[in-house]
Formats: C-alpha cells, structure tokens, sequence
C-alpha cells in the first residue's frame, strides 16, 4: 500500500495551478529527491545548501526546497545546524545526510519532525 500523503507526494495548497502542478511533479517526485539526495551525499560532511544544489543539478533555486523540505521530513536528510551564505547573502541551512549530523543534530531533527 503506497502512502499518497505528504512528504511521499508533491505538496499544494489547494488552490488555482497548484494542485495540477503537485500532480505533475508527483509522478517524477522519487527521482527528484534522489537527485537532491545524491548532491547532498557528493558533499559528505560538507554538506549543501539550497543554492549550491539548485547550481549543482542546474535548476531554478524554487524548485529545491521543497525536495528539501520532503527529505527532511522523510529524515533522509537533516539540518547541520551549520550555516552558509546564499547567493543573496542570507544565512542558509547546511544539509546533510543523517550519517553526517552530530549525535545532537540527530536527536533534535528527529523530535522536530513533527513540529
């Protein structure tokens, strides 16, 4: 049985475009996080921010935080609690695989998840 909830399926807020684009993206949604997942794999320890994946796999910033936020949920990827400087010079998450989160990171994503 497949779980058609969020974060297993594009997220919308119901309205206008947003629903057809959520369906849309939904039928490619498990290569799109592995693509995300690989960037952040590549960069080990390092990690990577939202902009350096976006450059990485050559798509429009917009199109990385929501995989991001779906992986995060899914705990296939966690908050390093380390930040770095986007390219509009805002402080931006450090993602990383869970392998790589310190013990604390760990513990504090997992009780986060549902918050």
């Amino acid at each position: 049985m497949s779980d058609n909830r969020y974060p297993n399926v594009a997220g919308h807020r119901g309205v206008g475009g947003s629903v057809e684009a959520a369906e849309v993206i939904t039928t490619n949604l498990a290569y799109l996080q592995a693509q995300v997942v690989r960037v952040i794999g590549a960069a080990g320890s390092y990690g990577a921010t939202g902009d350096e994946i976006a450059r990485e796999l050559s798509w429009e910033k917009y199109r990385v935080r929501p995989r991001t936020s779906e992986l995060r949920k899914l705990s296939r990827i966690m908050d390093s609690r380390r930040r770095r400087r986007s390219d509009a010079g805002i402080s931006s998450i450090v993602w990383v695989l869970p392998q790589f989160a310190g013990p604390l990171q760990h513990k504090e994503g997992a009780a986060n998840e549902g918050a």
